[in-house]
């Protein structure tokens, strides 16, 4: 039989989209206690039935697929806008695809709006109300309203009709930087897209015992376990080497790894990996902001996706590509570039971090170049002998003085037509999956 929470969240999943759900009208209408009744709707809020909304309250919602967690919604959008909803809040999770700016006549307007986009407007009803009957959500700029008529049919289309105090050129600078973040997000491979979910991973809770450990180990082959309370929430890892020389009745709370290391769902992978090279980890749980189990990752899932991500991801102009964009392999392992505007400090003179990058970078390719492994960097030791000018021309040139299964080291100089401007001793933890061309 489900807990009294668990039949909280099953009623709040069955109601209408779009309705508004309290702790106070939940409790009533189930008879359970008001604490109880709080949980149902924060794990409602955990499975994406329901949403907290600024002003309006907690709404029951359309929950969003998987694959549209890194996009951008509408709910996000309105922190972004400094927003407030006005009608069509049952529509926040979904998706904004593209927008346009409604500037145009009605009729001339009609073949740009498509299903899933949004229009940014002023005052024109009318322009509100072609955007909504054609599936549409609406924003609305300058910090003015809605008519009940426009309110009632964003709801009847579970459209969102949104307000912002910015001017149309403003809030459209705004999205447009939304969506370019959302973009490289999604191509920076993480966590949630290959972890394995809580209900197809092998777990043991803290009151079980050593031999429950040991059977379970037999029946799975696995000797690595999450352990959770009978909330899920993750309080250890229990290997073999813990429960060796303690009887099969000794409880796992007793011989666990408390505070294990953890990932969320947001992890980068290459951090993943790192950890996982670095420390030996084979398995390492995933849990949410309040410690949920929510999966585990495995070494081994991890390290076969980067393989597949053999090629470097081309982000969407990020402030690292607009530095290394220009740094360019000559013969022999040897990069250079041209000093540039961006690159360049309140002095005139070739900022600090942007060297770092910029050796780091030629470091890194050297040793996919020279070894096909990737690398992520352990320490930097970089020493600026003298100052780098704008629009000098700059020779890279790193050198593997030491290298092993795990780590490697490299000595860089840094050259100018006049000699060596700067020199670095770099460390970098080299990850697996690329060993063989």
């Amino acid at each position: 039989m489900a807990s009294k929470r668990e039949q909280g969240v099953q009623h709040i999943k069955a109601l209408k989209i779009g309705e508004r759900i309290s702790v106070r009208g939940l409790a009533h209408d189930l008879g359970i206690s008001e604490g109880t009744a709080y949980q149902a709707i924060k794990t409602a809020e955990t499975r994406g039935y329901v949403s907290t909304i600024e002003r309006v309250g907690t709404v029951r919602v359309d929950p969003m697929p998987p694959a549209q967690l890194e996009t951008l919604n509408y709910h996000a959008l309105i922190q972004i806008i400094n927003g407030v909803i006005l009608g069509g809040e049952a529509g926040l999770n979904k998706v904004l695809h593209r927008f346009l700016i409604g500037a145009m006549t009605g009729d001339r307007m009609v073949p740009y709006i498509t299903k899933d986009s949004l229009l940014i407007v002023g005052n024109r009803e009318e322009i509100q109300r072609l955007a909504l009957e054609n599936g549409a959500a609406v924003l609305i700029t300058g910090g003015l309203g809605a008519s009940p008529e426009i309110i009632e049919l964003a709801n009847q289309k579970a459209l969102p009709v949104l307000m912002t105090p910015f001017d149309t050129y403003t809030v459209a600078s705004l999205i447009n930087r939304a969506l370019a973040d959302q973009a490289i997000k999604h191509k920076i491979a993480t966590v949630a897209d290959i972890y394995i979910p809580l209900a197809q991973t092998k777990y043991l809770y803290s009151r079980q015992t050593v031999a429950d450990y040991k059977r379970l180990n037999r029946n799975t082959d696995h000797s690595r376990f999450p352990v959770i309370t009978q909330r899920q929430q993750l309080v250890g890892v229990v290997t073999s080497k813990d429960i060796f020389d303690y009887s099969g009745q000794t409880t796992l709370d007793k011989v666990m790894t408390a505070t294990p290391a953890t990932v969320n769902e947001t992890t980068s992978l290459a951090s993943v990996s790192h950890m996982m090279v670095y420390d030996g980890y084979e398995l390492i749980p995933v849990v949410d902001s309040r410690l949920h189990l929510l999966g585990i990752i495995s070494r081994q899932d991890v390290m076969a996706t980067l393989d597949s991500h053999r090629e470097p991801v081309q982000l969407n102009d990020t402030f690292y590509d607009q530095v290394v964009s220009n740094l360019k392999e000559t013969i022999g392992g040897v990069y250079q570039l041209v000093v540039s505007p961006q690159m360049i400090n309140q002095l005139g003179t070739i900022s600090f971090g942007v060297l770092s990058e910029l050796v780091v970078n030629a470091c890194q390719r050297l040793l996919v170049t020279k070894m096909n492994r990737p690398s992520t960097i352990d320490q930097v030791d970089l020493h600026y002998l003298r100052l780098i000018q704008l629009d000098t021309e700059l020779t890279i040139t790193p050198v593997i003085m030491e290298s092993g299964r795990h780590s490697a080291k490299l000595d860089v100089n840094v050259q100018q037509a006049g000699g060596l401007v700067a020199k670095a001793i770099v460390v970098c933890q080299l990850l697996e999956g690329h060993r063989g061309k």
